[in-house]
């Protein structure tokens, strides 16, 4: 028997005046109320206007069509450009592609619905899946596409060593027909279909060197203009087979945090993110915005004793282990003897949510992760595992100084000032804490090492299998259990992405083993960060997803339903 997923596509409807959002421009560039948002991205390109006019407010023509200037980190600027064969949408901050379709995508509730697919099916042995599509959908160039682009794509993902996607659970894709595509795969892998949500489709016919900077698509905007370093802007795609974006023109400008503050003073931008630690800020005309999110904060504690090495692919080897966090008894008077709330109140601003695990809240996540803040039962663990103070108040038992370090990344300003509160509360339970900052290239060779204070979160279960599989990318923390990868292989071999959540959850805690802080408590999580924005009155950004792991582009995943009051 075969899993079976019906999905209604989209209707494309017609254009309400017929006219085609691209060719607005110079409407859109001519409105009195467009200058101060396009002034920024005329600035930053480096070009000018006569038409430019000074004051604020949203950026409409007369016609009521509208355009918005977004202010993103400089990071979020895809240095291979709009190619999702390489970085896309996809890795580490994973989000909707925009300009190319995908299979599937999430709904708010972040269910898999339609976008090119009209329905799916899985084998019993969860190897095949098999992808009906849409038969009416056109790339920008006029050509249509068909089940061989979807084969193309994925295929590319495969055999390419650029890509940051994970399709490796995929040997081949194979176009059937023109509307049909089967995924062979290696291993039965039902988490395929979060990727698949954000994998554009690029067309066969017209891809190769240079696509990045000049993307075919198919999606809901065209790519109109980037100047790299400075500013991308997208168009709506007059072609596009779903419901008409609201939000004509999209203006992103890419700047670094001070920078996005001096333009939401200046008016400049109409939504542009910041941090806590700026919250308390306020601009003429804008409004401080939190989205919830996944984003979550935690601490790897290597479960090993050190001396060890670990060796990666490419026969890169680590050291691995610590002799402090090693001890089960450290790592679950960590877990009970951190004070949650007060770290989301003092250093967040009360701007976050108190976490336990990667990706709170959902459908897979376990309530066994919860774990009560109590600093006397953390002390009663420390002194039965005979850590006893010394004279300097830190704990020690048979010449091993419980004290080790927590590494951060350098350039941000809010895992710093965690960091440091956790130390701080360490220390109430004799544990000698020091924070280090560093860059990514000082941080990584201790990964296995040390505790790091991590960022990790996404709208998918892949996290919670490469965080806690003995072999996954992401075991930072060295702990090996048979019966915690069985229930992660469980969970993925499923044909019925419901039927997964259960095994999930006993890979956190079974009653008598798994992950959780009353088992091998192998991370310490502190807080889901809400995504905080300074947005101009009277933008409607709609509903937002739970926005995962990276502050940028996920903001946009509904860009095209955005509207000006």
């Amino acid at each position: 028997m075969t899993h079976r997923a019906l999905i209604t596509p989209p209707v494309r409807p017609e254009f309400a005046d017929g006219r085609c959002p691209v060719c607005s421009r110079r409407g859109l560039l001519a409105g009195s109320a467009a200058g101060t948002a396009f002034a920024v991205a005329c600035v930053l390109a480096g070009c000018s206007s006569s038409d430019e006019t000074t004051g604020s407010g949203p950026s409409t023509d007369s016609s009521g069509h509208s355009q918005v200037v977004v202010a993103m980190n400089a990071t979020s600027e895809p240095a291979a450009g709009f190619d999702p064969l390489v970085s896309w949408g996809c890795g580490e901050h994973v989000h909707e592609p925009l300009i190319q379709s995908t299979l599937v995508t999430t709904d708010e509730q972040l269910n898999i619905v339609s976008d090119l697919a009209t329905e799916y099916l899985c084998s019993d042995d969860g190897l095949v899946w098999t992808f009906t599509i849409r038969d009416d959908v056109l790339f920008t160039d006029g050509e249509p596409l068909t089940a061989r682009d979807v084969a193309f794509t994925v295929n590319g993902v495969i055999q390419s060593s650029a890509s940051e996607a994970d399709l490796s659970m995929v040997d081949t894709a194979v176009a059937v027909s023109d509307t049909v595509v089967e995924l062979h795969l290696n291993k039965p892998y039902n988490a395929l279909l979060y990727t698949l949500a954000v994998l554009g489709i690029v067309p066969e016919h017209a891809y190769g060197e240079g696509y990045g900077a000049k993307p075919i698509g198919s999606g809901r905007y065209v790519l109109e203009r980037w100047d790299k370093g400075q500013q991308v802007v997208f168009a709506s795609n007059p072609d596009y087979y779903g419901t008409t974006p609201t939000m004509e023109r999209v203006v992103v400008v890419f700047m670094d945090e001070d920078a996005a503050l001096a333009a939401v003073q200046k008016g400049e931008v109409d939504i542009a993110y910041t941090y806590a630690t700026h919250a308390h800020q306020a601009f003429d005309g804008y409004e401080l915005v939190a989205y919830e999110t996944v984003d979550s904060r935690g601490v790897s504690l290597p479960t090993v004793p050190s001396g060890q090495t670990k060796v990666l692919e490419g026969d890169i080897a680590y050291e691995m282990g610590n002799d402090v966090t090693c001890d089960l008894a450290i790592r679950r008077a960590i877990n009970c003897g951190i004070d949650r709330e007060s770290m989301i109140e003092q250093v967040l601003d009360g701007y976050g949510k108190v976490a336990y695990s990667v990706g709170d809240g959902m459908p897979w996540s376990s309530d066994d992760m919860q774990v009560d803040f109590d600093r006397e039962q953390a002390n009663r663990l420390l002194e039965e595992a005979g850590w006893l103070r010394g004279e300097d108040g830190v704990r020690s038992r048979d010449g091993v100084r419980a004290a080790f370090d927590i590494w951060y990344s350098s350039d941000d300003s809010v895992r710093q000032a965690l960091a440091n509160e956790f130390a701080n509360q360490m220390s109430e339970l004799g544990l000698e804490v020091t924070p280090r900052g560093g860059s990514w290239d000082e941080i990584y060779p201790r990964q296995f090492s040390q505790p790091i204070l991590w960022g990790w979160g996404s709208n998918s279960p892949v996290e919670v299998y490469e965080l806690h599989y003995s072999t996954g990318w992401g075991n930072y923390s060295c702990y090996e259990n048979e019966t915690v990868d069985a229930y992660l292989d469980q969970a993925l071999a499923q044909t019925d992405v419901e039927a997964s959540y259960e095994f999930w959850k006993k890979a956190m805690w079974d009653g008598t083993e798994g992950v959780a802080p009353k088992g091998a408590a192998t991370w310490a999580w502190m807080a889901n960060v809400d995504h905080l924005y300074f947005k101009r009155e009277g933008l409607d950004v709609a509903h937002q997803k739970p926005h995962p792991h990276g502050h940028g582009w996920s903001l946009v995943n509904n860009v095209d339903t955005w509207s000006w009051a």
